[in-house]
């Protein structure tokens, strides 16, 4: 039986909400744990990991409000408008009409490597990003299909739910460098006992709790970018299946994906920190065919895979069938089932010459 774009936008939404509480219960757990190791009591790990669940939500509030500024000063972007890109403006209001959400602030970064983002922490405060490259290597099918993906990113919520899970594990990872550091320095262990812990034997469950906490501190934070990692390609796969929902044609989305995937120009405004915002994968070399536990993106050959499944098609092997070049003999576009389509039309001029 197919699956249909509704039964991939519920399974995702699912495999997120379970991961982000996956992050929730390592960053209570390895709080808690600390907690007890530095007082020897069950009470300082109740203190300790309602401060570290505080200190999680503080940090989050400071990145709501001033995340997407951040990200956008980072990549260079310039905010354009209708009289600037009247074409792109136009698609990007067709999508969020589709998308029932407000349009959002449109940008422009000056790189001719084909992608966009969208940020934001909500839809009455979104906007997209996109690079001239995008402009100049896709039609307006394949454009529209990358602006779908994009305003389901923020229809979906997914920009505020990456943030409260990176956020969390930054806040894991912080937690565990300070007391790696104090453990090692001296400052904690052994010294906060005193008679009580003789006489009720606290002293054993500090001892215990020292040795978790640490065996934690190492752990957790591995453990929380993993899941990290596997929450962004969950929400990559939902933005996918939620574009087609707002299109009716994953055509173009297919298309979109093939070409920026082999397109072999890096974005050099992008960096680690904000990789996972972007279309697709903007550091070349990481995405792969198979998963990668550390990948912000799901494989195109997978995400190209599952569109295909809408529709009933066979799956490729390889992302340049999807454009119809790949030409081996008895094989090609047409040999998973689907009536080669003429050819698409030629790129913009959709904005300014790339630099």
């Amino acid at each position: 039986m197919a699956a249909t774009f509704y039964d991939q936008i519920g399974a995702n939404k699912r495999n997120s909400v379970l991961l982000a509480l996956v992050v929730v219960v390592l960053l209570g757990a390895l709080g808690m744990a600390i907690g007890i190791a530095w007082s020897g009591y069950v009470e300082g790990g109740f203190i300790a990991l309602a401060l570290a669940v505080g200190i999680g939500l503080l940090a989050s509030l400071v990145s709501y409000y001033a995340g997407d500024a951040i990200v956008l000063g980072a990549s260079g972007a310039k905010q354009v408008t209708e009289q600037d890109l009247p074409q792109l403006v136009n698609v990007v209001k067709e999508m969020a009409l589709a998308a029932n959400v407000p349009m959002p602030a449109v940008y422009l970064i000056d790189d001719t490597a084909p992608n966009a983002f969208a940020t934001g922490r909500d839809p009455e405060h979104a906007s997209v990003a996109i690079t001239t490259g995008l402009l100049m290597k896709l039609d307006r099918e394949e454009l529209q299909g990358v602006m779908a993906h994009e305003l389901s990113h923020v229809r979906n919520y997914d920009i505020r739910f990456s943030l409260m899970v990176g956020v969390l594990v930054g806040s894991i990872a912080l937690l565990a460098d300070v007391f790696m550091r104090f453990t090692f320095w001296g400052g904690m262990g052994g010294r906060r006992g005193g008679r009580r812990d003789s006489d009720s034997g606290g002293g054993g469950l500090q001892a215990a709790m020292m040795i978790i906490a640490l065996v934690l501190a190492i752990l957790a934070p591995i453990a929380a970018r993993l899941v990290q990692m596997a929450v962004s390609r969950q929400r990559e796969y939902l933005a996918d299946a939620s574009g087609v929902e707002l299109t009716r044609n994953p055509y173009g989305l297919e298309r979109a994906l093939a070409k920026i995937a082999l397109d072999t120009e890096p974005l050099e405004v992008a960096n680690r920190a904000t990789q996972h915002l972007y279309f697709e994968n903007p550091i070349k070399g990481v995405s792969g065919r198979t998963s990668n536990l550390f990948s912000t993106h799901p494989p195109v050959l997978d995400r190209i895979n599952r569109l295909r499944e809408l529709t009933s098609e066979a799956p490729l092997g390889d992302p340049a069938q999807a454009l119809g070049s790949w030409a081996a003999p008895g094989q090609g576009r047409a040999s998973g089932g689907r009536q080669a389509p003429p050819p698409p039309p030629p790129p913009g001029p959709w904005g300014p010459s790339p630099r």
